[in-house]
């Protein structure tokens, strides 16, 4: 069975606190089994890639996902504290909240339902898919090795629909529900670091914003805005012996589809980089505060951002924050990192195979898929060991050519170190064995580490 180098062994055993003696022992070797297995990422596949074919006791192994008694939320704390102290050990501690549907089919999965598939939509186009619903919550981090920002999952949790709580005993738990505690659970975890929540227009909710912004500490929130939002004043002061209760809001404020039509409208030209995987991308924009209300709701002082493109490739798009005095350009620049969410969700289901578990098991379904994209930031972690002290190696070939390392580099360095440390450690044991030259050894663990 392969062993860690090291360097690995290190860092993994930070999560072993959290299972008893017994069950880290399983539990470790699904964890280097699905970084090893090519495809599927099944129980019976990790333990054939383990050289475990032959275990009678096999069962055991299930048991970790589907009965043994451990928590996702510690060891997701552990993960997030990892990631932090390595990648952003000062500064502003940025998370992107984005949604992702995993396409599952079967009878026995009481979770799934019928969703918008939002890879094959568009805005002309609806297409509908049956699946389980997942939120997650991701660490946006620049990556040295990498000369980029990627999305380190460390939080996720499965968000079911209205239809799957009908005649249930729980009340059903909307997408802003799960969002709100995801996020109170990450101020409790890291209440002295200053936190910035960026997330689409799902959550664009005067009282999921109002509620956040009423916690303790520095919380920034920054989602999209609808450009016909009722915009005010803030509310005048109130004098003296006045009677009725006390104003909400001002003089009500043109909307923002009002601003961007208005040709009086001042718009300040800048450069923002790295625009959706674009590089430099020149826009324009216009800021100003105002009080989010609608009727029933609290009012919400937002700065808001107002974007077009003086190429009219896209249609202007309105951002709002709650943190009035930050610069609106780095509210967008904080936002657009916000695709790095894509890029990882495409990466988990190429390289580490979501979509292909097979549990039925509802505790082993709310654990696999969580696991498999906390594996994408544990592999980051893992890679980054070797970064530190040499250059990551990317692969290259005469068609096509990558300046800066991805994540399939990242997993084909982790994999190639694992496969390494076990020949040499048989080695030593079969010293009489006989020794493969350097270059078919080199196209072995090429062709192990770089399999799809």
């Amino acid at each position: 069975m392969p062993t860690l180098p090291e360097a690995y062994l290190s860092l993994i055993q930070a999560f072993a606190p959290h299972f008893s003696n017994c069950i880290w022992q399983h539990a470790r070797v699904l964890l280097l089994g699905a970084i090893l297995a090519p495809g599927r990422r099944t129980v019976t596949a990790v333990l054939r890639i383990m050289g475990l074919s032959a275990e009678r006791q096999f069962q055991a192994y299930h048991r970790v996902l589907n009965r043994a008694a451990w928590s996702s939320w510690a060891l997701s704390r552990t993960l997030l504290k990892l990631l932090v102290q390595t990648f952003v050990p000062t500064g502003p501690i940025i998370c992107a909240l984005d949604p992702t549907l995993e396409r599952r089919r079967g009878a026995k999965i009481k979770a799934k339902g019928i969703y918008r598939d939002p890879v094959r939509s568009s805005q002309s186009h609806f297409v509908k898919a049956s699946g389980l619903r997942w939120l997650s919550l991701m660490l946006l981090a620049p990556i040295p090795w990498a000369g980029r920002v990627w999305a380190l999952p460390f939080l996720t949790c499965l968000a079911p629909s209205e239809r799957f709580y009908a005649g249930r005993a729980r009340a059903h738990k909307k997408l802003t529900d799960w969002g709100r505690q995801m996020v109170l659970q990450v101020r409790r975890w890291l209440p002295d670091r200053q936190l910035v929540i960026v997330a689409d227009s799902e959550f664009a909710a005067i009282s999921w914003l109002f509620r956040l912004t009423q916690l303790p500490g520095q919380l920034c929130l920054i989602v999209r805005l609808r450009l016909d939002a009722a915009l005010y004043e803030p509310a005048p002061q109130r004098t003296p012996c006045t009677k009725g209760r006390p104003r909400k809001k001002g003089k009500r404020l043109p909307t923002l589809e009002q601003i961007a039509a208005n040709p009086k409208t001042r718009w300040q030209r800048v450069t923002i980089r790295n625009w959706y995987g674009e590089g430099r991308r020149v826009i324009e924009l216009v800021s100003q505060t105002a009080v989010w209300f609608h009727s029933g709701q609290p009012p919400l002082p937002i700065r808001w951002v107002l974007i077009r493109d003086p190429k009219s490739t896209f249609k202007t798009q309105a951002l709002l924050c709650t943190d009035l005095k930050l610069d609106p350009v780095q509210i967008i620049r904080w936002f657009v990192l916000r695709w790095q969410t894509e890029v990882t969700y495409h990466e988990v289901r190429e390289h580490l195979g979501v979509e292909t578990q097979r549990q039925w098991s509802d505790l082993a379904i709310g654990r696999t898929t969580p696991a498999l994209l906390g594996l994408f930031s544990l592999v980051t972690l893992l890679a980054h060991q070797h970064a530190r002290r040499r250059k990551l190696p990317i692969r290259q070939t005469a068609w096509y050519r990558k300046a800066q390392p991805t994540f399939s580099d990242a997993l084909a360095l982790v994999r190639r170190q694992i496969w390494q440390h076990e020949c040499f450690r048989m080695a030593e044991a079969h010293s009489d064995s006989p020794k493969r030259s350097a270059r078919m050894q080199n196209r072995l663990l090429s062709a192990l580490c770089y399999t799809p």
